[in-house]
């Protein structure tokens, strides 16, 4: 399977979810790393695209394609099964203790969850602390001009 990131060059070419675990985001707290990736192009694009307008976008993105092993075992979650107020803007710390509670109990390298951003897409979080993470691998960075219309 093949999974989506747009980051700064300068952090593209490593995997590392030490970038999340500065400030925490809506599925982590902070000190606690995950990756955040997209199922495809348009929702990594997305996931960008709300953090900022055009005037303060920085114009070195990549596009990270990251391949995941088949026999890599994902939690597959439902709408159902996320805490109250998970779309939420400002998130509620029940997202980040959801998620906290995913990278601690440590059974899955990978947690599928709805987009907030994008309904019908989701996104991967990658838990660089489990057994496996070490198969993940990055397959391809591409460069990835925004295009200002999108603004």
């Amino acid at each position: 399977m093949e999974v989506f990131r747009l980051t700064r060059e300068k952090y593209s070419g490593s995997l590392s979810g030490k970038g999340a675990a500065l400030k925490g985001a809506r599925w982590n707290s902070t000190g606690v790393e995950l990756i955040y990736t997209a199922s495809n192009r348009s929702l990594a694009m997305a996931e960008v695209a709300v953090h900022f307008t055009l005037a303060t976008l920085p114009a070195d993105y990549v596009m990270v394609i990251i391949h995941i092993p088949d026999n890599i075992k994902i939690k597959d979650i439902s709408i159902k099964d996320l805490p109250p107020g998970w779309k939420d803007f400002p998130y509620p710390s029940t997202t980040q203790k959801f998620g906290d509670n995913f990278v601690s109990e440590n059974k899955y390298c990978i947690l599928k969850i709805p987009s907030v951003v994008t309904q019908g897409d989701f996104n991967l979080l990658l838990n660089t602390n489990h057994k496996d993470f070490s198969k993940i691998k990055i397959a391809k960075i591409e460069k990835f001009p925004f295009a200002q219309r999108i603004f």
